[in-house]
């Protein structure tokens, strides 16, 4: 059995060069998958499931190909794509799951996330991310033009950019006691998250004397970032931009 995870991909009409090493992922490695899990961030930024353009259209086509092809497709929502909604996993067939999901990989208990709930430290982002989870304020954003609603996400990244320049790399971190609280809490000694844009494999301290594995997932700014589980053993690659002919 393979599942794939990838995460942060920020699709955006700007990185062309990363939607096609996406839409290329989509109908050949992950065609040969069992499932694909998608950990946040999947777009720069989603302004509502009635949005249609060729960036927005094709990666909906891509992913309704492959749940149609038999390979079982989830996506955590993360704090660029919070408004994915009904409408897009009924088009895409994808199963949108919560900030916490624990999977069966081989006998083995995952604990998923998108990441961004364990960076507690950033005290603003998680107030930012507390307010624009409100239900109702989704709903009346949605309501609004779409061209006010793209104009208001153009103005957020601007925001995001700047205040990230100004935090310290720890405060963009993890921490750690939210870590191990929260696969204790759910028992599992294996945490897949993405967000940090940090690619990397941890050891974890757990009660007694467990020592449990955090594996962090890239981004796609620079290459694509995978995680392939496959019979019981992982393995975090990377994955070139495709070649101009």
């Amino acid at each position: 059995m393979t599942t794939l995870f990838i995460s942060d991909l920020h699709l955006d009409e700007r990185r062309p060069q990363v939607t096609e090493l996406f839409l290329h992922f989509l109908v050949t490695e992950a065609r040969e998958a069992d499932a694909l899990y998608i950990l946040g961030d999947l777009f720069e930024f989603w302004s509502g499931d009635d949005i249609s353009n060729p960036l927005n259209d094709s990666i909906q086509d891509g992913l309704k190909a492959l749940t149609d092809s038999g390979v079982k497709c989830f996506l955590v929502k993360g704090n660029r794509d919070f408004l994915v909604s009904k409408r897009f996993a009924k088009r895409t067939g994808i199963t949108i799951l919560g900030d916490y999901t624990v999977i069966n990989l081989d006998g083995q208990k995952v604990l998923i996330a998108h990441g961004d709930t364990f960076c507690t430290l950033d005290e603003k982002y998680q107030a930012f991310r507390a307010a624009v989870n409100i239900p109702w304020r989704q709903k009346l954003f949605t309501c609004l033009p779409i061209f006010v609603r793209e104009a208001i996400a153009d103005k957020i990244r601007g925001h995001s950019q700047e205040g990230n320049q100004q935090k310290s790399m720890q405060i963009m971190d993890v921490t750690e006691s939210e870590v191990v609280d929260k696969m204790q809490e759910y028992n599992c000694q294996i945490l897949v998250h993405g967000h940090t844009h940090k690619p990397n494999i941890h050891d974890v301290q757990l009660s007694g004397d467990q020592i449990g594995k955090r594996i962090v997932l890239g981004d796609w700014f620079d290459q694509g970032s995978v995680l392939i589980w496959h019979d019981g053993q992982y393995d975090l690659q990377q994955r070139a931009f495709l070649k101009k002919a």
